[in-house]
């Protein structure tokens, strides 16, 4: 029954740890933010989070434990564009996920992803095979996300990807590239298995 009991008071204590460590928009540490809309959550624990200045957060929009939400490499880093990571409105950003920006990632309005999603703009050069990859060029290409789209448990967004409007991306899935508005894309890369057009409605799209 002690057991029992202290158990329950740990789980209670925990929440209301987590809560009050949570990043929301009367927290000090929203204030480094370049925006953090009301109504807004990051919750806690997070993994890493820095160079908030060069993030904006919309309105109501939740951001799940664990997640890692950076700009450029490292702390204190000046980077060459403001914002360099945008999160619209009234998103849902799933636990365990990364969104690490360099030169802009934009993200729509009621946006929503699954767990372990990772989103970034900059790649790594390999092509000098007398020098370790870590110090070859990292070529940045812009990355966005259309309003109202949905990506999937273990998705990856690389850069240059531009995902449409209402767009649904399945689960493990690789952006690379662009997605239309009102598709529906699997895969690694990702390809559009569907497709929805004003005149012929829902229609599949064939690969071979």
């Amino acid at each position: 029954m002690l057991s029992k009991s202290l158990g329950e008071f740990v789980a209670w204590f925990w929440q209301k740890f987590k809560f009050a460590a949570a990043i929301s928009p009367d927290s000090k540490r929203a204030q480094l933010f370049g925006e953090f809309g009301k109504g807004s959550i990051i919750l806690f624990p997070f993994t890493t989070i820095f160079n908030e200045k060069y993030i904006q957060i919309g309105e109501n929009t939740m951001i799940g434990e664990h997640v890692a939400l950076s700009a450029g490499m490292m702390p204190g880093q000046k980077c060459l564009t403001s914002p360099v990571v945008r999160i619209g409105d009234r998103c849902l950003i799933g636990r365990g996920s990364g969104i690490v920006g360099h030169l802009s990632i934009d993200i729509g309005n009621d946006v929503w992803t699954g767990h372990h999603v990772y989103i970034t703009d900059q790649s790594h050069g390999y092509e000098d095979v007398e020098k370790p990859i870590s110090l070859q060029s990292q070529p940045e290409r812009p990355v966005s996300i259309g309003d109202g789209s949905w990506l999937g448990h273990g998705v990856v967004v690389l850069p240059g990807a531009r995902i449409g409007r209402n767009v649904a991306v399945g689960a493990n899935s690789v952006v690379t590239s662009e997605l239309p508005d009102f598709c529906v894309a699997v895969g690694s890369p990702a390809k559009v298995i569907r497709q929805y057009s004003p005149d012929s409605g829902w229609s599949a799209k064939k690969h071979f």
